[in-house]
């Protein structure tokens, strides 16, 4: 089964190949990256299965040499053979993590949104050290990031947050993000020194395109009106600020933070769009009902992923089973460690 699914992925990179040769002056822009990317992972994975059946030809021989009636020869076969089977386990390991279904989503940016749960200023405080948290993350990987949407409050956190991300598989770190985390520590504002718990839930979008969402002109109505600050004070004069209510699904989005209408609109448009297609992708995934099991939780916001306890300098990643003691470091962006861990389980539940 593992050789026969190799030789139909080398058949089809074979015929991309043909394809990409022969038509890339009649292919639209979007087809002929489709291809490529396409040509890419074919031609690394056609690269692995020639070294493993080159591999598997060394093992057929080095089996025949085991069998030699001279001592030297034989040693030496023994020897090879115990390399050879190691370097086999390593090669098929590496062959199944590269025949995992492709992720779509894979290559996108990503539209963050961090919303203060329950807990009152303490989950609104607790946002702004999560938002620090994955900036820092980001400059460390030299990503870029811009705030799309954000509401503060009088004592510097935040009700919420939304902001973009770009980079090099961004999707493939912050997927596992998705759900509600709690944090348990004694707020500064907190004279008694009494530990509460708060939640903050998390939603990690995918950056969609025109060609994966069109939104119709008569399914919006867009609405104007004057930005406002922490506490309520006017922060410009202006009709700046703008609403999205998209019809057919009731879905608003407000955006205030510029004080142009032109950029505000086409932010708000933008997360519009990422929501849309997170819809559109949950729907998709409903449908087939495995596919949310073999991943690491649901993706569902609803679902506790994390506790931060600040008293115990402990994190604990509850789908995984994992706690790390050095909350400091994470807290600063340090979530190299972690996020490779998720990302380890993930293919280890995805490899067939």
């Amino acid at each position: 089964m593992f050789l026969k699914k190799l030789k139909a992925l080398n058949s089809e990179f074979e015929e991309i190949n043909k394809k990409l040769g022969d038509s890339v002056a009649v292919l639209s822009k979007n087809e002929y990256r489709k291809l490529t990317d396409q040509y890419f992972y074919l031609s690394t994975l056609a690269e692995k299965h020639d070294q493993y059946l080159k591999l598997l030809s060394d093992l057929k021989d080095i089996k025949m040499l085991k069998k030699s009636e001279d001592d030297e020869i034989r040693e030496m076969a023994y020897s090879e053979y115990g390399d050879l089977i190691k370097r086999q386990g390593k090669l098929e390991y590496a062959l199944k993590v590269l025949l995992i279904p492709h992720d779509p989503e894979e290559d996108k940016n990503i539209i963050m949104e961090i919303r203060a749960g329950s807990g009152g200023d303490e989950a609104a405080l607790f946002v702004g050290n999560l938002y620090r948290m994955y900036i820092r993350f980001v400059e460390r990987k030299r990503w870029k990031y811009e705030v799309l949407s954000s509401s503060s409050t009088e004592l510097g956190g935040y009700k919420e947050v939304i902001f973009e991300i770009s980079g090099s598989k961004v999707w493939r770190y912050f997927k596992f993000e998705r759900g509600v985390h709690r944090v348990q520590r004694v707020p500064e504002t907190e004279a008694s020194g009494r530990i509460h718990t708060s939640t903050v839930t998390v939603a990690v979008l995918p950056e969609a395109e025109e060609i994966d969402i069109k939104i119709k002109v008569e399914d919006v109505r867009i609405d104007t009106y004057r930005a406002s600050g922490a506490g309520g004070q006017h922060v410009n004069k202006t009709d700046s600020a703008i609403r999205i209510t998209h019809l057919p699904t009731g879905l608003v989005v407000s955006c205030q933070d510029e004080r142009s209408q032109i950029k505000n609109r086409s932010k708000a448009f933008k997360i519009l769009m990422a929501r849309l297609y997170e819809q559109k992708v949950l729907d998709h995934e409903k449908k087939l009902s495995n596919k949310r099991k073999e991943q690491i939780g649901s993706g569902d916001r609803s679902e506790k992923i994390r506790t931060y306890n600040f008293k115990q300098n402990r994190i604990t990643d509850h789908r995984i089973g994992c706690s790390m003691y050095n909350i400091t470091e994470i807290m600063d962006g340090d979530l190299t460690e972690l996020f490779n861990k998720l990302i380890e389980i993930d293919i280890e539940k995805k490899i067939v």
